[in-house]
């Protein structure tokens, strides 16, 4: 187990950089305006479940092994790019797909999840954060390093995840608000998707530079 003030300083740090609005906020807010509240929720769970397979890796060493190898470190980063850039996309084309039109082709909850999970797991950002934020909480005197490496990754886990769900929740009820008017419910979904497009062109750019 870390010592109490390493996990104050960590919980600290992990605070701030969650509550500053970044790629899973804007990931969370372009799914719920695309999909809606529960879809976006499942999302943030399903990005946080990929997360949580990197804190895996990261914990186990293999974070290390794939940051030295940049062929590998790039096709993730593109991959993630390219997975968000879809989504986003697929939401500008869909979005006057209604109920009341028979048409809606909202995608299954499995569907869902797993877009998300990849999202996650190629998440760079995150990836980066752990493999070099982590080892500086970790006392090798307190007990077994991946224990205490895999305790630290949960608590940043729970605390994404449920400001990502707050973030989604807000988003989806106010989609949900306007979406007695039929046009209305397209321009938010359009918005939504147009969100996540340019966070994948980000994403790309961000990985060739």
């Amino acid at each position: 187990m870390p010592t109490t003030s390493n996990i104050i300083g960590f919980l600290l740090l992990s605070i701030v950089i969650i509550l500053i609005p970044g790629p899973s906020v804007l990931y969370a807010i372009g799914r719920a305006l695309v999909l809606g509240t529960k879809a976006a929720v499942l999302s943030v769970f399903g990005n946080g479940f990929g997360v949580g397979i990197q804190i895996l890796f990261v914990s186990l060493g293999l974070g290390a092994l794939i940051m030295q190898s940049d062929e590998i470190f790039f096709m993730i980063q593109i991959l993630g790019a390219a997975m968000v850039t879809y989504l986003g996309i697929k939401g500008i084309l869909d979005r006057k797909k209604t109920a009341e039109s028979g048409l809606d082709k909202t995608p299954s909850r499995r569907r869902i999840f797993g877009d998300s999970v990849v999202v996650g797991i190629t998440n760079a950002k995150t990836l980066i954060f752990f493999i070099a934020v982590l080892p500086s909480f970790i006392n090798p005197e307190a007990g077994n390093i991946t224990l205490q490496m895999l305790f630290l990754g949960a608590l940043f886990l729970v605390i994404g995840v449920t400001s990502d769900s707050a973030y989604a929740i807000a988003a989806g009820k106010a989609r949900d608000w306007l979406s007695s008017s039929a046009d209305r419910l397209a321009t938010f979904r359009g918005i939504g998707g147009l969100a996540l497009t340019l966070l994948g062109v980000y994403m790309f750019f961000d990985a060739i530079n």
